[in-house]
């Protein structure tokens, strides 16, 4: 690994590792009574406020409107990184098990390698010469089915694998969402800037989820975030894990390539079952440590390119 991109492979793997907290901060606010799409709105407005006053106080592009076309795309990845994606990862818990939407969702970076491989050959030159260039390989196809073996370890320990077409079907598009935001983020990164292009996502995620609100999030009383608990959860996914962690996840993508950026995560529900276990009291079980080494040994894998030593 290039002494250069190192410190980008580090913060992909910092960001997962928030990203991972996350889902326990989540379940902490629901337990408190705030509907999982009240909470993704709070999230995204604190973080859309947020990159204003940063925009402001560095004098940074003000700009509202950027053309048809651009808009546009700002808009897919809007709804791919945003709101769909969150509202399908719900919604799947709502008719299958947990550990099968964690599977189904983190299979987002073998979608995420097959429509680059895909888009590099048909798409659009603009999108597609900013695409990582990945070759099929054992490196690849390797690190991709140890990560998932990995995950099936980790997530399906202690429990019995039940089918449920209609909340699977979900959990994949969820995956597919992220893995459509992959192929267009980091092109989008490198015209407008990281902040830039992450501030729109933020306006056209907000914009997208606002006709569900109503129906999903509004059945919460107010006064909960009168709880010192819930208001420091809410900055901290707002501000933290939401603005400050798009902006160095859309920079890392960028600069490793959109394949290498999300095969981190895979790592996801490592550094979630670790939060489980300090704050929830969980406990990692010998599989499960047996899974997270395999997870981690297949990003390193999938992470080499063909013939690399």
């Amino acid at each position: 690994m290039k002494l250069e991109k190192l410190q980008f492979h580090l913060l992909a793997l910092a960001v997962v590792a928030v990203w991972g907290v996350t889902f326990v901060c989540t379940k902490v606010l629901i337990q408190a009574g705030m509907h999982p799409v009240a909470i993704f709105f709070a999230r995204f407005l604190l973080a859309y406020a947020g990159i204003w006053v940063y925009i402001f106080l560095s004098k940074g592009d003000r700009r509202l409107w950027y053309g048809w076309k651009e808009e546009a795309v700002f808009l897919l990845l809007g709804v791919t990184g945003g709101s769909l994606y969150f509202l399908t990862e719900n919604l799947a818990l709502a008719y299958t098990q947990a550990t099968n939407v964690a599977f189904l969702v983190c299979s987002a970076p073998l979608f995420t390698a097959i429509f680059t491989l895909i888009y590099k050959r048909f798409g659009t030159k603009r999108f597609a010469d900013g695409l990582e260039d990945i070759r099929l390989g054992w490196p690849l196809a390797g690190g991709t089915a140890l990560a998932l073996t990995g995950m099936a370890m980790l997530v399906f320990e202690g429990s019995q694998l039940r089918m449920s077409p209609k909340g699977d079907l979900l959990a994949v598009a969820a995956a597919l969402c992220w893995a459509v935001y992959s192929l267009y983020m980091g092109q989008m990164t490198r015209e407008y800037g990281p902040v830039t292009a992450t501030r729109k996502v933020f306006f056209y995620g907000l914009l997208t989820i606002l006709p569900f609100l109503g129906g999903y999030g509004g059945s919460f009383s107010p006064a909960i975030l009168g709880q010192w608990t819930v208001a420091g959860i809410l900055l901290f996914l707002g501000l933290v894990a939401s603005l400050l962690c798009f902006i160095l996840w859309n920079l890392a993508m960028d600069k490793l390539g959109n394949v290498t950026s999300t095969n981190y995560v895979y790592l996801n529900p490592i550094f979630t079952l670790l939060t489980a276990m300090a704050f929830l009291g969980e406990r990692m079980t010998p599989l499960a440590v047996v899974g997270c080494a395999a997870i981690l040994g297949g990003v390193i894998w999938a992470g080499e390119k063909p013939g690399q030593s």
